[in-house]
């Protein structure tokens, strides 16, 4: 007589840390907006996607605006980290600060750039985004102040100038991204950009 084997119970899930389950909603998060685009991405979907439960991923994120702004803040949080990464490893002098803050703005567009469009268009009119971008746009205006204090003129560099360079940057860097120009050719011309803020500040017009 044969005897059939029983039924084995699914493995139970791992409890994880909850710095360490932020990370991996995160990571899934993104990997859902990579592949099948923004509105795919909605709390239950997360939760399934992860092999949690919809409370987990609701006591993380509240909302799917909170979730996206989670987005957001990542993103960004990791663009200020290649900066500061890439400045401690370069060489001192003004070219070698300007050529920093060109590339690794340009390069951090390009890695997550084809997924926070989608992200940004579905915050669109979140007044809480609005305040968290502002405020991400002053601390990166400030680093850049600080960079370039040292080669700076009597004339300073007014905030004005901060603001345009700000928006150079991120139209070279959405260009980049939709292939209207090369990344060498957005950070060519957001280098430039820089240098004629630094030159303006000395009285030195732009050519």
């Amino acid at each position: 007589m044969s005897t059939s084997s029983p039924e084995r119970d699914p493995p139970p899930r791992r409890r994880l840390p909850r710095e360490e389950r932020q990370r991996q909603l995160m990571h899934v998060a993104w990997r859902l907006v990579r592949e099948e685009g923004t509105d795919a991405l909605t709390l239950g979907r997360l939760a399934e996607e992860a092999g949690i439960t919809k409370p987990v991923v609701y006591d993380h994120f509240g909302t799917r605006n909170g979730l996206l702004i989670a987005l957001y803040q990542d993103y960004d949080a990791r663009q200020a980290a290649l900066m500061d990464a890439a400045i401690q490893a370069s060489a001192p002098g003004l070219d070698a600060t300007a050529g920093v803050i060109a590339c690794s703005y340009v390069a951090c567009v390009l890695t997550q750039g084809r997924e926070m469009p989608g992200v940004l268009a579905a915050l669109a009119g979140s007044a809480e985004l609005e305040k968290i971008k502002r405020a991400y746009q002053m601390a990166f205006i400030a680093k850049c102040r600080g960079l370039l204090a040292p080669f700076t003129g009597p004339r300073g560099i007014a905030p004005a100038a901060f603001w345009a360079m700000l928006g150079a940057a991120d139209a070279l860097s959405d260009a980049a991204v939709k292939g209207d120009v090369t990344a060498e050719e957005a950070e060519g011309e957001l280098f430039r950009t820089i240098l004629a803020l630094v030159g303006r500040s000395h009285g030195i017009a732009a050519s």
